[in-house]
């Protein structure tokens, strides 16, 4: 539980009243009760409102509002509004104002438009934190601090410049070992003291063509970042010591490494803003992440949006009931909020069009009553799962470097994408109902029987051996192609491919093809063995020629097209797809990108050896998952589909074979629709379930 004073689902979000007028304020707080809010997120973007010049505070317009917003039982989170600084710190303080990577000094303007390395900004952004610690800690209505909004800029400026070198001396110690970490001979880039190395820019085109320099600058813009976050958060919590502390994440998660970040918030909390054209299973890739943040904890959607968004290429209006499954979905993965970003339209500015629980023209409208339906579930809900954990046997190893390096790498395809390339492996296990978790190299794995490691470009100290130890103890590891490549900066190791992990899965890569677009090579499994997928597949994207040590051959390369037109394939007939028994456990190893059916077919064989299976049988486009806390066990379902869709209620655990499923006599509770269930439970297209379960009760 986030907090003591919020034992329940937060439901509510971003309002910006100093935009309205008091008989405005007052019809709000009678729509916001209507729509079954507990929770507003504010004043996130008013600084220059609280302090109208440097040192002097107004806070009695915000007590007005936050008093109204008391005396209708809402709670809030207060935004430090630092994320917009005001014009007067910009025109005073020249360092104040970010360096582009095209070395242009920018203007006063934007929201995120500052240097978080900037000496003058950070005083005042503290002066400003200590103030409203000081004047709100005793507030009855305060249940956390949100830090700023949507970190993520990036500045070139000569103190940043500065103070990379000083990052890097300390990560470093001395010159020559730096030049040997980034291989500073190749292109004769060797340097001779920290003062002669520049930040990546458009200057000196570094931020692409020297992949080691960039890297470290990412990991250097993430530590300041936390730098600047701390430097709110620390008097916040200092004040508050009961109180969470956080900062949302933008949902363009991959500017800063948020597994760095978080751990020094209270919570995660992110902004969840899919594309209209986003499979559920790819929207559920990115809430698994913000739960691997924490190591498995619960996380807030501190925004989404109650209906479009107005900044994407398209924007779609919400269809009837996908906002009501889009929260749900948030709260099954692990979140203990559905969040807004916005409660009251903007009528002006690059937002004005952006959706809100209360639009333009009032609240008869489709979206209101949705989100009043949605409000009194959340209520009626209460605590119920709030706080609860996951059970995953499962992993997938995610990391923020890999994503970095393998993007800033020049070849071998330009279509390196790492994030959709784990949704790939992730995408198999969703479509299973198989509950997977995201988690960091750095976290102990030994609880999981089944571990992916998608694309482990990077292997830093220590994590060979953790895999080693995994499999010997007679657990299953699954590696891909562009695994075992390089150290943490980004050298490559010497020697086969995949460098420390070659024993365990016994076998080397000489070389990796990329293939366009269009191009696809058939894989023909080994049908010998009824454990692993059979028949012919497609291949695409990279395609590892490796060979052989210990290593058993399961799938080969066969003949490849062009489009529908057959081409010659040299590696036709060489290995594409294998296993290697390893002590006790079994290594795995996909030398090319694979289609959904084979992936789909090889984590069922993978889980089927570990003992793990899906909770229930299900028909139809039904996502299930469960959180558990002190209260119990609470099962998701979701239909996604256009179709009615069934779940078969068993006991939820792993059972032996899908024949079991259905007959355990297990009841449970339809919490939204008050009744005992069990069996074969229909759920309709696009609605929701959200079941407890209820040993011994009948039904």
């Amino acid at each position: 539980m986030l907090s003591k004073k919020t034992p329940f689902i937060l439901y509510g979000g971003d309002y910006n009243p100093d935009q309205w007028d008091e008989k405005t304020i007052d019809e709000d707080m009678k729509l916001f009760k209507k729509a079954g809010v507990n929770l507003l997120v504010l004043p996130v973007f008013s600084w220059a409102k609280l302090e109208p010049e440097e040192g002097r505070y107004e806070f009695e317009w915000l007590d007005k509002i936050l008093n109204k917003i008391w005396e209708n039982h809402i709670y809030v989170f207060l935004a430090t509004p630092t994320t917009a600084q005001p014009a007067w710190l910009s025109k005073k303080y020249a360092d104040v104002l970010p360096v582009d990577i095209t070395g242009r000094k920018r203007t006063h303007g934007m929201r995120v438009f500052f240097c978080v390395n900037s000496e003058h900004y950070r005083l005042r952004a503290r002066a400003l934190a200590e103030a409203m610690a000081e004047h709100y800690r005793d507030f009855p209505g305060l249940a956390g601090w949100h830090v700023s909004n949507e970190y993520g800029t990036y500045c070139y400026c000569e103190n940043c410049q500065n103070k990379f070198r000083g990052w890097l001396k300390k990560r470093y110690g001395t010159i020559e070992n730096l030049n040997d970490r980034w291989h500073t001979s190749f292109w004769g880039r060797t340097v001779y003291d920290f003062d002669e190395i520049m930040v990546p820019s458009e200057l000196n085109d570094d931020y692409r063509f020297s992949p080691a320099v960039q890297l470290d600058y990412m990991r250097f813009v993430t530590d300041s970042t936390i730098g600047c976050y701390l430097n709110e958060a620390t008097v916040l919590k200092a004040a508050t010591p009961d109180l969470p502390v956080f900062s949302n994440i933008s949902g363009y998660i991959k500017k800063l490494n948020q597994f760095e970040m978080v751990p020094h918030m209270d919570c995660a909390g992110w902004d969840n803003y899919p594309a209209p054209t986003d499979e559920p299973a790819f929207i559920a890739l990115k809430h698994d992440i913000m739960r691997g943040a924490k190591d498995g904890a619960s996380y807030l959607v501190t925004e989404q949006s109650p209906n479009q968004q107005n900044w994407q290429p398209y924007n779609k209006l919400k269809r009837p009931g996908e906002l009501r499954r889009l929260a749900y979905q948030g709260m099954a993965h692990g979140a203990d909020s559905s969040l807004y970003f916005q409660m009251r339209q903007s009528i002006a500015g690059q937002e004005k069009f952006h959706g809100a629980l209360i639009a333009h023209c009032g609240e008869d409208t489709r979206i209101f009553r949705e989100m009043c339906v949605l409000g009194q579930e959340l209520k009626k809900l209460g605590r119920a799962f709030v706080g609860g954990r996951t059970k995953a046997r499962a992993a997938i190893v995610f990391d923020w470097d890999n994503w970095w390096a393998l993007e800033l790498s020049s070849g071998p395809t330009q279509d390196m994408d790492y994030l959709k390339q784990v949704y790939k492996y992730y995408k198999a296990f969703h479509s299973q109902n198989i509950p997977v978790d995201m988690v960091k190299t750095t976290r102990e794995l030994s609880a999981y029987d089944v571990v992916v490691l998608p694309l482990m470009y990077m292997v830093k100290p220590g994590f060979d051996e953790k895999i080693r130890t995994l499999v010997e103890s007679g657990k299953t590891v699954l590696a891909t192609y562009m695994s075992g490549r390089a150290d943490e900066n980004d050298r490559c190791i010497f020697g086969a491919y995949p460098g420390p992990l070659g024993d365990v899965f016994g076998l080397w890569v000489e070389e990796t093809d990329a293939l366009y677009p269009q191009e696809s090579v058939e894989i023909t499994m080994d049908g010998s063995n009824i454990h692993y997928p059979e028949g012919a597949y497609r291949g695409r994207f990279l395609c590892d020629i490796l060979h052989t040590t210990t290593a058993r051959v399961l799938g080969r390369y066969g003949r490849a097209y062009d489009g529908a037109q057959e081409i010659r394939c040299f590696y036709s007939g060489s290995p594409a797809i294998t296993c290697n028994d390893f002590g006790k456990g079994r290594a795995y190893y996909v030398g090319t990108e694979m289609d959904t059916l084979f992936m789909e077919r090889l984590v069922d064989a993978m889980c089927r050896e570990q003992g793990i299976y899906a909770p229930f049988k299900t028909d139809g486009a039904l996502e299930v998952t469960c959180r558990e806390n002190e209260d119990g066990q609470f099962w998701f379902v979701i239909n996604h589909g256009s179709e009615k869709g069934c779940v078969y209620l068993g006991k939820a655990l792993d059972c032996k074979e899908t024949a079991d499923y259905g007959h355990s006599g297990t009841v449970y509770r339809d919490l939204l629709r008050d009744r005992n269930v069990a069996g074969a439970y229909e759920i309709e297209a696009g609605d929701v379930a959200v079941l407890k379960v209820m040993e011994g009760m009948p039904v």
